[in-house]
């Protein structure tokens, strides 16, 4: 335990409001986008003229009031009891509020502490232009090269939280208001106490509290989702029970916030309910396409991997198109958004070339195009299964096709490790930069226990349960338009006016049950995306309460017994897991990084070049500011090529050979780290192991790490080492060697 001894006094931060914002209001019968600012002050009886007045120009009864109001009230209590769940779950797993500034950066590893440094390099800077200009023309992350980090890294979010951390500590100094707690931190064993800060005006609480009060916010939206899709504000209670219930299934951030993750998701389930909005609405509004396009874009910016996302989305969509749930101008309307969006955030990224080269744009253009050419495909090809194979077809091929026809005249191989991840997990193929991807377990297959988890809460059955009625439906649907020899509502220009709203709302639950089984895809081949599919299938649960769906059931009061009944078994393993996640107390401590982070602090010059395990390179870069010449963001053909230079250490090659590799990258320290030589996480998946795929002229003999860990001569020379770490001096390089 530690003692906590106040060192200064000063008033304690004010407490930060929930915002949660509604994208969208649903009273029956109607449906119209609404951002409204903080929902709070507007249920206050004194202001029953603005109330009133805000009601007329929303068009809504008393009765649609109120229930909007109940709502956004729900709303924005399920958002604060996420916001709270998030905050103490992050402080007990770490002991947050009594770490020192330097065991606060610490604790941020691999790509969470890369990505945090940019934010620190921006608040550290005499002014907010000279820490842009710093991390836009960067010279520590992969020395000697200069790069754009806001370009490379999705950086989007630590530029904004940096700039309104500023003005807030601007302001607060300028009333004198205190915005930060200091106290000294007796630590015991001996060790030295350090000085530990809490409040807003901290760096460190100022990032994670933005980072949970937006996912706070984000389970505000959830519980609309769910209201909207299923017609109950019951439905919305599902929503949010499923994700809490099955709350480490579902999401990471409270034990990574500074993940890429941690910022974009919230904007994808707007996003999504935006767009079940749109697909549920006749004719949706400029206004509501802008909304999509916007949470699109806050979607896409924070996030490299949000374009395969949004393939799954797009193709998705399209084949409830192609079934005749979705008519051509309202697709097209939306490709055109995502086009835009994409052009947009193209020119944000600074000319990112994996935006135009995934997938997910070519996958645009091409079903562009084939929904163009739909009236010669109707004369081509016979209504019906035929004409519907032969456009899945098209566009499989032709997305395929463009997509590297642009990676080949823009030179673009950034994302080639993704096609050799898809490639291995359908066939024997591995190499390196594969073999670094799936020896990692949350990029292997999904593992037993997942579905086994989502059983023992019901979350399976009931998803299982509902797209089953959902699939039932649209194959009857199927079966009479091929019956009948009817051409699908798709291909005609004013689809939903002739189907009228119970073929919009079968196309979305159509499109969302078809977004569920691509998720499911993405999760089993990916462990990690599981992420994306539990929250949908939180998002789907609500159909329970659905009377389009479950109206068979009898009367609404029948069908809200059964799904209380359901809620109470699901509750039982719930709550469980609820149990299990509060009873997680630790306290973070690690005494032999915080040893070498000292070390290079005062016996290294602020230029000293290092190298080592990517994890480890992101906390030398944060935490002394020294360069690195590799770091945890592998997305990038030439950082990969870096750190395979780099990890020959842990090769079976000569140690002349590694010494030259390091030498060429003008590396002067190498740290070597013993447990990355012998670690495995299964067979195969040792460095040693790895590396025998790509040196197989070298295997059977010793690896070079197990002879420097032995002794470092002749080739390098130890300068610190501990436990865990193990410093080298690499010698300098002669002209030859450059």
């Amino acid at each position: 335990m530690v003692a906590k001894t106040k060192k200064q006094t000063g008033k304690s931060p004010a407490t930060q409001t929930d915002r949660d914002r509604s994208p969208l209001v649903s009273p029956p019968g109607k449906s119209n986008v609404r951002r409204p600012g903080r929902e709070g002050k507007a249920f206050n009886s004194t202001h029953s003229n603005g109330l009133s007045g805000i009601r007329h120009k929303l068009g809504l009864t008393p009765s649609a009031a109120a229930k909007l109001g109940i709502t956004l009230l729900l709303a924005a209590l399920t958002g604060y009891l996420h916001w709270y769940h998030l905050t103490q779950l992050f402080e007990n797993d770490r002991h947050f509020s009594h770490l020192s500034n330097l065991e606060k950066e610490m604790a941020f590893r691999t790509e969470m502490g890369l990505y945090y440094s940019y934010y620190k390099t921006i608040i550290e800077a005499p002014s907010f232009l000279d820490g842009l200009h710093m991390v836009m023309n960067d010279r520590l992350t992969e020395h000697p090269l200069v790069i754009n980090t806001l370009k490379r890294f999705n950086l989007y979010p630590e530029v904004v939280l940096a700039s309104w951390y500023r003005m807030y500590t601007g302001v607060m100094a300028y009333f004198g208001i205190p915005t930060k707690m200091c106290w000294s931190i007796n630590r015991g064993e001996g060790l030295t106490p350090v000085d530990s800060c809490e409040g807003m005006g901290d760096p460190a609480y100022f990032y994670v509290t933005c980072v949970f009060l937006l996912n706070g916010m984000m389970m505000s939206i959830f519980f609309m989702y769910g209201s909207y899709l299923s017609g109950s504000r019951l439905g919305g209670v599902i929503t949010t029970l499923c994700f809490f219930f099955n709350h480490g299934e579902s999401t990471r951030v409270m034990w990574t916030p500074p993940l890429r993750e941690s910022f974009a998701y919230p904007f994808l389930v707007l996003q999504m309910l935006l767009l079940t909005y749109i697909l549920r609405t006749r004719n949706p509004s400029r206004t509501a396409m802008v909304a999509l396009g916007i949470s699109n874009l806050c979607f896409m910016l924070p996030w490299q991997f949000a374009q395969f996302v949004l393939l799954t989305q797009v193709a998705s969509l399209f084949a409830s198109y192609i079934l005749g749930y979705l008519a051509a101008a309202k697709m097209q309307s939306i490709l055109v958004t995502h086009m835009i969006t994409l052009g947009v955030c193209f020119v944000l990224m600074f000319g990112n070339s994996m935006l135009l080269t995934s997938f997910y744009a070519s996958s645009l253009v091409s079903i562009w195009v084939i929904i163009a050419m739909r009236e010669r495909f109707a004369q081509v090809f016979r209504q019906g299964i035929v004409i519907w194979v032969m456009q899945g077809l098209a566009w499989v091929c032709s997305t395929v096709l463009l997509k590297f026809l642009l990676s080949t005249v823009l030179g673009a191989s950034d994302d080639a490790h993704i096609s050799g991840l898809i490639k291995s997990k359908f066939t024997s193929y591995k190499d390196f930069h594969t073999l670094m991807y799936t020896c990692a377990a949350e990029f292997d297959f999904m593992e037993l226990e997942t579905p086994v988890r989502y059983l023992k809460t019901l979350l399976l059955p009931i998803n299982v349960l509902v797209v089953a009625l959902i699939a039932g439906r649209t194959v009857q649907d199927v079966v009479r338009s091929l019956r009948h020899g009817e051409k699908t509502l798709a291909k005609t220009e004013d689809a939903d006016e002739a189907a009228g709203s119970e073929i919009a709302a079968k196309g979305e639950l159509v499109y969302h049950s078809l977004q569920l089984m691509a998720f499911a895809v993405l999760a089993i081949l990916i462990m990690r995306l599981k992420l994306f599919l539990t929250p949908h299938m939180c998002i789907m649960a609500s159909l329970i309460c659905s009377r389009q769906l479950f109206g068979w059931i009898g009367e609404k009061f029948k069908q809200h017994t059964v799904v209380f009944a359901v809620l109470a078994i699901m509750a039982i393993q719930g709550m469980t897991n609820l149990q299990a996640q509060w009873a997680i107390i630790g306290e973070f401590s690690n005494l032999p990084q915080e040893e070498l982070l000292d070390w290079i602090q005062e016996n290294t010059r602020p230029n000293a070049v290092f190298a080592g395990a990517m994890p480890t390179m992101a906390s030398v870069k944060l935490s002394t500011g020294r360069p690195i010449v590799n770091h945890p963001h592998y997305e990038d053909a030439g950082l990969r090529e870096r750190t395979k230079l780099v990890y020959s250490m842990y090769s079976r090659m000569s140690g002349e050979t590694v010494k030259r590799n390091l030498m060429k990258l003008g590396v002067d320290f190498f740290i070597l780290e013993d447990s990355w030589c012998t670690r495995r996480t299964r067979p195969g998946c040792s460095m040693p192991e790895i590396w025998d795929i790509e040196d197989p002229q070298n295997v059977g003999k010793t690896p070079l790490c197990t002879h420097i860990s032995r002794n470092s001569r002749p080739h390098f020379t130890t300068v610190f080492s501990n436990d865990i770490y193990k410093v080298l001096k690499v010698p300098k390089a002669t002209k030859d060697l450059r």
